[in-house]
């Protein structure tokens, strides 16, 4: 087969402990999946039905260390996350079945242009300018859940410069793994491949260049990433 361009490259992540990387086919976000974050985005923290939005694979930075501070924004925020790695293909997966669906786990920093996504909520407009930039999800190597298992509870945080910030527990999400996969699947068939980002909690905050960033779920992994000047 001839292409007219250059295919693009695949996208992967790591799997921790050897050479295997796990390619990546789309990334789902679940949007405001713990009650004090809602809240402090000024919305209800009721258990309504979860929402998603989405970023494209190449959004993905893998080689963790400096990523720019991105164009057209003056309010750039750190969201950590515990994400979910897809490994079997699955239309309506009951909850009970969600978890079988799962290659692994990882931790991830979904990066947010907040001036840009309010203004477009605001005016009802999608969000992809405020979350789907370049090199917005800075993601660690994937943990197999062979290995580490399914963990429903651990701390989740994040530090600015050495200072807490965020400061929960994955057990705290309103819609837990199980549910997230289940209720996704509903609307989408999950593939191999999808990788899903399961919400923030409380303590989001901007960042400016030279920020360092670190956080990470406990019994999962870590990540630490600093922001670097724009890029030309």
């Amino acid at each position: 087969m001839n292409y007219v361009v250059a295919p693009p490259p695949v996208v992967s992540i790591p799997v921790a402990g050897g050479a295997d990387r796990f390619p990546v086919r789309r990334v789902i976000c679940v949007g405001r999946n713990y009650e004090a974050h809602a809240r402090e985005m000024g919305r209800d923290p009721s258990r309504e039905p979860p929402f998603f939005f989405t970023k494209p694979a190449d959004a993905i930075v893998t080689e963790t260390g400096n990523v720019p501070y991105p164009p057209e924004t003056k309010n750039f925020h750190y969201e950590m996350e515990l994400v979910v790695v897809i490994g079997k293909d699955g239309f309506e997966i009951p909850e009970d079945k969600a978890l079988d669906h799962v290659f692994g786990y990882t931790v991830g920093i979904d990066l947010t242009r907040r001036d840009l996504q309010l203004a477009a909520r605001d005016l009802g407009r999608p969000w992809d300018w405020g979350k789907a930039f370049d090199k917005s999800a800075p993601i660690s190597p994937i943990q197999p859940a062979s290995k580490i298992g399914h963990p429903s509870k651990g701390r989740i945080w994040l530090s600015v410069n050495g200072a807490i910030k965020q400061d929960a527990d994955i057990a705290d999400l309103i819609w837990n793994v199980p549910e997230v996969i289940a209720f996704a699947s509903r609307s989408i068939r999950l593939k191999a491949g999808d990788v899903i980002m399961t919400g923030t909690p409380a303590g989001v905050g901007p960042v400016v260049v030279g920020d360092k960033i670190e956080g990470g779920v406990d019994g999962v992994a870590n990540i630490s990433i600093t922001i670097a000047p724009p890029q030309k």
